[in-house]
């Protein structure tokens, strides 16, 4: 687990009980050119400070956006702006300079140079809040991989992270510069490492899944932009003590119980890690292993902070990631509209009247419980018409699907008859259709593309 310490400290602040805080300047690049998905600068301000406001040990003093329309390829900024903001930093004090947004690292260089301060733009500045959050064994590795990645290409201080000197991923403190290529070798061997660690807990999470997978009980899965109540909805449904609190990525690691629904339905709910706009490809790849409850899910429960004026654009962003992970479309879905209980009786009105045009979307808020009950009774009914039973038989000599059935879970029962195997069978239209996929010939003539379930199921074959 990486171990909290603060991220920078001067010489006598090592040898005090407390150290100071890393005192830290925001700055949005306004380029006016659509990079944010047309985000207002003021908002995405105002999100990059939420960031680094999550990030223990900065003291954040503001932030500011800065019109940019031509991106200068060596320092980012203009000369006089780069002067300007120079001698605020030096005014100010100021030890970090956090760039919402993607700064080169030729540019990060020669600012840091300029401004003899350390710089982080948003890619460093996420995977560092993702190395103060992880908890899990796999949550720590992927996050570490995923920062070498990043900082391979970044030649321009020494890896310290590798030195484990402090807590963190060490982009904001460290002993000083290092030679190139001893980086180069430290940090690929480091990688090599890590990928043979991750695959050990990656299998061992598939030997945790196929444990869930006897347990017939479909996925239901939370996802949404971060910080929009994912974890309040998940702990007031289960019961749980997932850490919920007003800010930017407050939940990392994926957390799994078993939730009792309505008509007795029992469901899996899965609660994953927030999204977030510009969320650093190497984050999306590293947490694919993280996020394959999403894949596997059998219904999606997309939960927006209905009350943020940019709502619409995150759940934008959420689907954009959604699509790059390759989560299939034909996953049902369903939007849960949260936090009513911040509009007000306006806003409400519209957002009730906006609800009520769409079938797929329940109006509530997580807090206080309103509306819950109508969006549980509906996800009851949708994962209830996902599991379908049926009855399939299978030649003795069919052992591959066989095995595959039951690892699957599927198997309810199997009775040997004269002609096969007859195996009563409880499973998803999806498990269906992949068995069809894997075993063509073993589905009945007329029935190897099951998209639609029959409402009874009589005598033997293939009805899921």
């Amino acid at each position: 687990m990486v171990r909290k310490k603060p991220l920078a400290q001067t010489p006598d602040a090592t040898h005090s009980t407390e150290a100071r805080p890393t005192r830290a300047l925001v700055l949005h690049p306004d380029t006016r050119a659509g990079d944010r998905s047309g985000r207002d600068p003021e908002r995405a301000l105002e999100e990059c400070i939420s960031l680094a406001h999550a990030l223990p040990g900065l003291d954040v003093l503001g932030g500011d956006t800065v019109r940019l329309p031509n991106p200068h390829p060596g320092m980012l900024f203009g000369k006089g702006k780069v002067e300007e903001l120079r001698l605020r930093i030096e005014a100010e004090e100021i030890e970090l300079i956090l760039i919402d947004g993607i700064v080169t690292p030729v540019q990060q260089r020669n600012l840091e140079k300029v401004w003899k301060t350390k710089l982080l733009d948003r890619t460093g500045l996420i995977l560092e809040i993702f190395a103060d959050r992880a908890a899990t064994r796999e949550g720590v590795l992927q996050v570490e991989l995923a920062a070498l990645t990043y900082q391979r290409t970044r030649l321009v201080r020494a890896w310290t992270h590798l030195e484990r000197q402090r807590g963190g991923l060490g982009f904001v403190g460290g002993p000083g510069e290092t030679q190139i290529e001893a980086d180069r070798r430290a940090i690929d061997e480091q990688m090599v490492k890590l990928r043979r660690q991750l695959d050990k807990v990656v299998k061992t999470r598939e030997l945790h899944r196929a444990a869930r997978a006897k347990v017939p009980y479909p996925v239901v899965a939370l996802v949404g932009y971060t910080n929009a109540g994912k974890s309040t909805l998940f702990n007031r449904l289960t019961g749980a003590d997932v850490l919920a609190k007003d800010m930017l990525f407050a939940t990392l690691d994926p957390t799994m119980r078993a939730v009792d629904l309505p008509h007795d339905v029992h469901v899996i709910l899965s609660d994953t890690v927030g999204f977030i706009s510009d969320l650093p490809t190497q984050l999306v790849a590293a947490f694919r292993a993280t996020l394959e409850e999403v894949l596997d899910a059998d219904l999606i429960v997309h939960v927006r902070d209905i009350s943020h004026p940019d709502t619409e654009l995150q759940a934008r962003d959420v689907e954009a990631i959604l699509e790059a992970l390759g989560t299939s479309e034909d996953i049902p879905r369903l939007e849960m509209w949260n936090k009513a209980d911040a509009l007000d009786m306006d806003a409400m009105q519209a957002a009730a009247n906006l609800a009520a045009r769409r079938d797929d979307v329940y109006l509530g808020s997580a807090l206080t419980g309103q509306g819950l009950q109508r969006l549980l009774e509906r996800v009851a009914t949708e994962v209830t018409e996902t599991l379908q039973e049926t009855v399939l038989l299978l030649p003795f000599a069919a052992g591959k699907a066989r095995a595959w059935l039951h690892d699957e879970g599927a198997v309810q029962g199997e009775t040997a008859t004269e002609q096969g195997t007859e195996f009563t069978l409880r499973w998803t239209t999806r498990q269906a259709q992949r068995f069809a996929g894997a075993f063509p010939e073993l589905v009945p003539a007329g029935r190897d593309t099951p998209d639609e379930p029959e409402e009874e199921t009589s005598g033997t074959g293939w009805s899921p």
